[in-house]
């Protein structure tokens, strides 16, 4: 977006960086998407983020912001309305608990995914199921803390929202054979309502090729 006030550096599949799409989206916050393949020895993110990850939102004045949810905390702060937060503490915590969910899902296919990379016979049958059960437990407590609600929190779309969408779209990018519908019909149900609103519908995540050895 030409003279966009902000600019983020994200990529493609990543839930981090789609949780902040999403916000700025859904706040009217204009911005510029610069899409990036962070593994990759091209990538600019080291100038702007000490830790080397995703997502990070570039100021107008040249400065920066990192990481997932320091940014939507900055966003809520310095653009206020509309609120993607409750107005009372409780509120505001159990949204926040649905992104520690999130990203603790997220975090654990990450690691899924590299793990994967390795030649077969290096791989930990261990590890690798130790992050499973991070996935389906995190799953199983999202749905279970949802229950029949139309939204994760209150009675209308907040960032707990941003965070159950997030996880379960970026669960059909890197750990397809997960049947989450099946098993938690009832955030298949929040899913579809989600994926219809603008803001998921542009930021639909899918795989980008890593160029550079990690693994």
């Amino acid at each position: 977006m030409s003279g966009a006030p902000y600019r983020l550096i994200s990529a493609t599949p990543s839930p981090y960086a789609r949780k902040v799409r999403i916000a700025l989206a859904e706040k009217g916050l204009p911005f510029e998407l610069v899409t990036e393949v962070p593994w990759d020895s091209s990538t600019t993110v080291p100038r702007h983020n000490p830790l080397e990850k995703l997502p990070v939102l570039l100021l107008p004045d040249g400065g920066s912001v990192y990481e997932s949810s320091y940014i939507l905390q900055w966003l809520e702060l310095k653009h206020p309305e509309p609120p993607l937060l409750p107005p009372d503490p409780d509120g505001i915590l159990a949204a926040r608990r649905f992104e520690v969910l999130c990203d603790g899902i997220c975090d654990a296919v990450v690691l899924t995914f590299f793990e994967r990379q390795r030649d077969e016979a290096g791989r930990s049958a261990p590890w690798l199921a130790r992050q499973r059960r991070k996935i389906e437990g995190g799953l199983a407590e999202i749905a279970r803390l949802l229950g029949e609600r139309d939204w994760t929190v209150g009675d209308r779309f907040t960032l707990g929202d941003v965070a159950a969408g997030t996880v379960v779209g970026y669960l059909s990018v890197r750990f397809p054979e997960l049947d989450w519908r099946a098993r938690h019909p009832n955030l298949a149900r929040l899913s579809d309502r989600l994926e219809a609103r603008p803001a998921f519908r542009d930021s639909v995540p899918y795989a980008q090729t890593i160029a550079d050895r990690v693994v």
